[in-house]
């Protein structure tokens, strides 16, 4: 009986595990964030190689370097940028669908302490 059930628990614990590594954030998707009311989007490409996330983000200011990780549906990434010559980053923190056709969560700006919100969807 114990060892019906270790094998039931380990078949259940690599399917989801299996589920969680189908999902991948790789290739172009489009951010909009509203952070207290300034609008801005951006056209990020994410490359995934498992649980780490890099790539950059196209803004107002210029092609970003990013950095973040993959936790399951979890992702956070920031990149460095500036706002009248002084630096800032901008750091992001939210979820994917289980379709991975959809990103959402918050976004916050230090030194400056300003939050939003951002959603992102594949690019075409």
């Amino acid at each position: 009986m114990r060892t019906l059930f270790l094998s039931i628990l380990l078949a259940s614990a690599s399917a989801l595990a299996a589920s969680a590594a189908d999902v991948s954030l790789s290739g172009k998707w489009k951010i909009h964030s509203n952070v207290e009311g300034n609008e801005s989007d951006a056209q990020c490409t994410f490359t995934q190689k498992d649980n780490d996330l890099g790539g950059s983000c196209v803004t107002d200011n210029g092609e970003k370097p990013l950095a973040g990780k993959v936790e399951g549906q979890k992702i956070t990434w920031s990149y460095d940028s500036e706002y009248d010559g002084t630096p800032l980053t901008v750091k992001f923190s939210g979820t994917l669908d289980s379709a991975a056709t959809k990103l959402s969560g918050s976004v916050s700006v230090e030194p400056f302490g300003v939050d939003g919100d951002f959603t992102g969807v594949p690019s075409k």
